[in-house]
């Protein structure tokens, strides 16, 4: 245990500059989740670069983050039954921690939280410490109506009382970015052919984890022809191995045969990452693959209307994506926005219908033939060092 001092007066836990300190980060969820969380804990290395950091997560975030630098990690399944908490609090019974960041709060995570011992543990505020998560903790971040990727790092400017700024370098190796890069090669003709090299490469992730938050098939089918056609371009087609991804990505294969790799359940976590990077454009609902994408500096047209952008989108880099979650809020819930908890989603399955082909072939062409390479405006800015 590394010394540290409580000030009585503000219920702060304070450590020294120079004390190395052991702070353990808690988050399994999705990848996309955990990628915004990454953001946060490579803050946290370079505001705290003696720092030893222990992540506790699950081993599809891990085939991720795996060779994350100055970060070790836990690679644990979230608990299902009694047997596998017993388990978690015999692996932690042993082991001290300076600080716990709680960057999780549903009650199957919440009651790990008391395994971990530690003077400090930050939790989330009173509107976010989801099903009780506040009894564990007693620190906790203010509360704020903006991105996911703020409210981690806002654990940790609590911690270290610093403003802390996003960046991201996923720990990709040559062999996920080769292996990339033979994907987009394999759409290349051979000499000889009549056939033209794509002169650009759009990704489409057309799946997320909710039905609702789907755009139509019939739509993306419209917008493939389309693209392919105006701008000659190949399509990477990527998602999970569920049966309804599949058999959507293996139907918008046959939309341009000649133009579309369909890796659809093929992708490893880090593949997927370095085939997003090779990508011109990111066409994708609410998903993980957005997170994705905007850490490895790829813009994102997103398709918003079950949630706001501002929320769950491309940190920082919303200006390319398609909003009609005030429309959907309006139609379906009879609601202004404005009046609405932070958090609030639209769960309705006609939400996504309101988003048209046209609009999306708009912002596609913002990308593809105005912005330079990986540079996604906000609101018509440059992104420069996603500041906050």
């Amino acid at each position: 245990m590394r010394p540290f001092f409580l000030d009585f007066h503000s219920s702060r836990v304070l450590f020294p500059a120079d004390s190395p300190v052991h702070i353990a980060v808690v988050r399994f969820s999705a990848l996309g989740d955990v990628v915004m969380v990454a953001a946060a804990v490579r803050a946290l290395r370079h505001a705290w670069p003696a720092a030893t950091i222990t992540w506790i997560t699950s081993p599809l975030a891990y085939a991720l983050l795996q060779g994350m630098d100055g970060v070790d990690f836990v690679v644990i399944d979230k608990p299902r039954s009694l047997i596998d908490y017993c388990t978690f609090y015999r692996l932690f019974r042993g082991r001290r921690f300076d600080v716990v960041l709680a960057m999780q709060a549903n009650l199957r995570i919440n009651l790990l939280y008391p395994a971990l011992h530690a003077p400090l543990k930050i939790g989330f505020d009173r509107t976010r410490a989801r099903e009780g998560q506040w009894l564990f903790c007693n620190r906790h971040i203010p509360f704020r109506d903006t991105h996911l990727v703020d409210s981690f790092l806002s654990f940790v400017e609590t911690l270290t009382e610093e403003p802390a700024v996003a960046t991201w370098e996923l720990p990709l190796n040559a062999t996920d970015i080769q292996w990339a890069k033979v994907q987009l090669q394999s759409l290349i003709p051979d000499r000889g052919t009549s056939a033209v090299s794509p002169v650009c490469w759009i990704a489409i992730h057309p799946n997320a984890s909710k039905a609702e938050r789907n755009w139509l098939p019939d739509r993306y089918a419209t917008l493939i022809e389309r693209a392919t056609a105006r701008w000659d371009c190949g399509v990477l087609l990527t998602g999970g191995n569920t049966h309804a991804e599949l058999k959507l990505c293996e139907q918008l294969a046959h939309i341009a045969p000649e133009r579309t790799r369909n890796l659809c359940g093929k992708t490893t976590p880090k593949q997927l990452a370095a085939l997003l990077g090779e990508a011109d454009v990111l066409l994708a609902p609410d998903t993980g693959s957005v997170h994705i994408a905007r850490a490895m500096d790829t813009p994102v047209v997103g398709l918003y209307a079950v949630a706001s952008p501002k929320l769950t989108g491309p940190y920082q880099q919303a200006g390319y994506c398609v909003d009609r979650y005030s429309q959907a809020v309006g139609k379906f819930m009879g609601k202004n926005p404005e009046q609405l908890p932070w958090n609030t989603r639209v769960h309705h399955m006609d939400a996504m219908a309101l988003i048209g082909v046209e609009e999306v072939l708009l912002q596609l062409a913002r990308v593809l033939e105005k912005a330079p390479h990986h540079a996604a405006p906000e609101n018509g800015q440059p992104d420069e060092g996603m500041t906050r």
